[in-house]
């Protein structure tokens, strides 16, 4: 009762500092770009992931949180965030609105049920970007570019991005045969999941967590040799912008993600550690799923990035920002028996701006100062004093141990100006 379910994990007060921190550099860099947030429910119906991530998939198949509610129907706790974004493009018409459409989503809980590992949770939280509307490779580009630079500014280096193309509707059956008739022989050695995949999608015996590194799997035809004219054009100028801005990629043709929406356009950012290399992110081109979906026909693209991953990075680099201190300024109060002179002070310093707090716990004064140490607070302020015979109040700095005498008049201005 008293422990978080397995796979799942608090963020305690003295860690939120970093989450903040994360959040505001991911909002600042995706409004820079004309992103604007969007907010879509925990749960939505069933149906929505069945149809848009894919029944055959491993997070349908295994991973998805389902219940039925007081009314009968189905739900589902969000195993990802893309299809909820798209349903909400849909519900609310935002296709019929001058495009593209650009959105944001940040900090959205995530919930697959698999075995937890280090940076991989029942319930994660993912930031993600959404580009609606166009079919040019430039916002693919744009997508990659921005989650690099991300990256870049939370410290994370020795990043490698690796590309690829799923095809389209028009190439990808008579691959899907190939595929299908490739595997077929092997069938015997594959998992009992991927023998009825061989049939239904075999496509996802290539992202199989059991079967993707076997020989015969790792022998398979590729999509990018079969791809019409379409998707190879558009990959081709994929690379192009790429090397036109100068950002190093890597064809890596065992990329096909894990959800049945992406078309054309697959792709993740590696980092190098350990001798080997770990995927951080990825995303993806999804033309078909608006309509798939009961939207119109509307091109897209997007990424998920777990920002629970991003955090152990940092912290397994040792490059998290440090922590901000608590307050700028303690009140500590001499009568222990009357308090209300230095909390009627903090809630004055409050609304001017300054991040203050009194003493609620009836500590002498030696135990109030060795608090606002132990916070981190810049200044201490005295009241109740002999100088409280003169209109002023005693101001400590915590750096410098230095005590100055500033009037009451006054100490709003000094405070700020000193703390600054």
């Amino acid at each position: 009762m008293i422990q978080a379910p397995r796979g799942t994990k608090d963020v305690l007060p003295q860690e939120s500092y970093l989450w903040q921190w994360i959040e505001q550099e991911m909002r600042t860099i995706a409004e820079k770009a004309g992103y604007r947030e969007i907010r879509t429910p925990v749960f939505e119906h069933t149906e929505l992931f069945l149809r848009g991530v894919g029944d055959t998939t491993d997070i349908v198949q295994k991973e998805m949180y389902t219940f039925e509610d007081k009314g009968k129907r189905s739900i589902t706790l969000k195993p990802e965030g893309t299809a909820g974004v798209v349903r909400a493009v849909i519900e609310n018409r935002l296709y019929a609105d001058t495009l593209p459409i650009k959105a944001y989503y940040i900090n959205s809980p995530i919930f697959r049920y698999e075995n937890p590992q280090s940076g991989r949770l029942r319930e994660h939280h993912q930031f993600g970007m959404e580009f609606f509307g166009s079919l040019s490779p430039s916002a693919d580009a744009e997508l990659i570019v921005i989650l690099l630079a991300l990256l870049k500014r939370f410290g994370i280096n020795n990043l490698a991005v690796h590309i690829n193309s799923n095809g389209c509707e028009k190439c990808r059956p008579s691959y899907l045969e190939k595929l299908r008739g490739y595997l077929k022989p092997y069938r015997n050695k594959l998992c009992d999941t991927c023998k009825i995949r061989i049939e239904q999608n075999p496509l996802r015996v290539l992202d199989c967590k059991i079967d993707a590194d076997k020989p015969e799997v790792r022998g398979t035809p590729l999509m990018i040799d079969y791809l019409c004219d379409e998707c190879d054009e558009h990959f081709e100028n994929l690379k192009a912008i790429l090397d036109k801005i100068e950002v190093p990629y890597t064809i890596d043709t065992s990329i096909v993600r894990g959800l049945d929406y992406y078309t054309k356009t697959v792709f993740e950012i590696t980092m190098q550690t350990k001798g080997r290399e770990m995927a951080l992110c990825g995303g993806g081109r999804y033309d078909g799923l608006v309509s798939e979906l009961g939207g119109p026909v509307t091109p897209a693209v997007g990424f998920g990035l777990g920002m629970e991953r991003i955090i152990l990075e940092m912290s397994n680099q040792n490059i998290l920002p440090a922590a901000p201190p608590i307050l700028d300024v303690f009140v500590c109060n001499l009568q222990k028996e009357d308090q209300s002179e230095a909390f009627l002070l903090s809630q004055l310093l409050r609304q001017s701006g300054i991040k203050a707090d009194s003493d609620h716990m009836n500590r002498s004064l030696k135990a109030q100062f060795k608090y606002a140490d132990k916070i981190g607070a810049k200044f201490v302020v005295i009241v109740g004093g002999e100088e409280e015979s003169r209109g002023a109040v005693a101001v400590r700095n915590m750096n410098t141990k230095e005590q100055t005498e500033v009037s009451k008049n006054n100490l709003i201005q000094f405070l700020l100006e000193k703390g600054n």
